[in-house]
């Protein structure tokens, strides 16, 4: 089973295209109770409840309270059980997928059974991991937040070993390798990745994974020929996700940052790689000017009277205090940075938007990382 090779991928269905205006953003000004089925078919009773649903449930991007699925089911368009709101996801009908990963990520007691019921829509039978993930990440995109990417994944993780029994050791052997395939991903895929990782170092990346056993290097094998010759699709909504952050991770190029004593724009040359900033004074410098972690930090756009096109980073947690980051001074010495927040310029709107979006896309790695590495350590904990 897991050993067996990819030839397709498996999905729930076709890719579907992006929704467009209030297909996707359902009625942003409209309460619940303002949303009647009329509005959303124009009247055709044939299609008042495919189109109220459709309407309604993409509302849900809008509000985290589910109140989509609560329309759907005082109007009696849905029931209130579980399987029901689960299967509706599931088969999508138009739906935008990050409102669906939203809903699933919730914590309320029914969003928690909907993620189970959705999770068991999916059937992994006799699908080898790489398949079994395919099949999983195309049918709604993963939020951002930690603590939902492992309920998320733990879920997957159960469901797939529970159909596929005997593959692996324990579910947790099953999620941390599945997390490794994601970054596999990102590595033989991103062309800002320039150090392709090899099969060797992804097999070492895996050892003692099951539960403190190694897995079968053909089986390795096969999951790292399905990746290599196959990125995985995702589906294509807004790209604020962790999926679109292993698809784009970092970025590099010409950016104006302010500093000094007295305040004053300097082109710099920045690289954004594992989870930290790093700005140069020419391209082929060995060794940056400044080193700016991105571990606590937050970016925005900003506007400034002297420079268009810009973005701040700061921290959000302790405003007015400095950033833990570091310079080379004019003697060549390493000090600490003086900032207490930093202001770059772009040199169009786009360029600014890309990497504000590659930079919260940095951020949201560390967690990540920090769920893989406690997972290995429980792993540990059992030998």
């Amino acid at each position: 089973m897991e050993g067996r090779a990819v030839s397709q991928p498996v999905t729930t269905g076709p890719p579907l295209s992006r929704p467009s205006g209030a297909e996707q953003w359902g009625n942003r000004g409209a309460s619940a109770d303002q949303m009647a089925p009329e509005a959303a078919s124009g009247g055709h009773p044939e299609a008042e409840g495919r189109d109220c649903r459709r309407v309604c449930a993409n509302r849900l991007l809008r509000d985290h309270r589910g109140e989509g699925i609560q329309y759907l089911t005082e109007h009696q368009l849905l029931t209130p059980d579980a399987q029901d709101i689960a299967r509706f996801l599931y088969k999508g009908e138009g739906l935008n997928k990050t409102a669906i990963g939203t809903y699933l990520g919730e914590r309320d007691p029914l969003n928690l059974q909907v993620l189970q019921a959705f999770v068991d829509c999916h059937e992994f039978a006799n699908l080898n991991l790489v398949q079994a993930l395919r099949q999983f990440l195309w049918s709604f995109r993963l939020p951002g937040e930690a603590q939902k990417i492992d309920r998320m994944m733990e879920t997957f993780a159960t469901r797939y070993c529970l159909c596929n029994p005997g593959v692996f050791q324990s579910t947790d052997t099953c999620y941390v390798l599945s997390f490794s395939i994601i970054m596999l991903n990102t590595s033989l895929h991103n062309p800002n990745v320039r150090d392709k990782p090899p099969f060797e170092r992804f097999v070492s990346m895996n050892r003692g994974i099951n539960d403190g056993s190694d897995l079968p290097e053909e089986q390795l094998r096969n999951l790292f020929d399905s990746i290599k010759s196959e990125p995985f699709s995702i589906p294509e909504d807004d790209g604020n996700d962790l999926t679109h952050t292993f698809f784009n991770p970092d970025r590099e190029g010409w950016l104006l940052k302010l500093g000094g004593r007295v305040k004053t724009w300097k082109r710099r040359w920045f690289i954004l790689t594992d989870s930290c900033l790093y700005y140069f004074e020419f391209t082929t410098d060995k060794e940056p000017r400044g080193i700016i972690p991105l571990e606590n930090l937050s970016v925005q756009k900003v506007d400034d009277p002297k420079k268009p096109f810009c973005l701040e980073l700061y921290n959000p947690s302790c405003r007015g205090q400095k950033i833990k980051a570091c310079k080379t001074d004019g003697d060549g010495k390493v000090v600490e940075g003086k900032h207490e927040s930093y202001r770059i310029s772009a040199s169009s709107a786009e360029e600014r938007d890309q990497w504000i979006e590659a930079i919260r896309a940095s951020i949201t790695r560390v967690p990540f990382y920090d769920l893989v590495s406690a997972r290995k350590k429980k792993i540990a904990s059992k030998q």
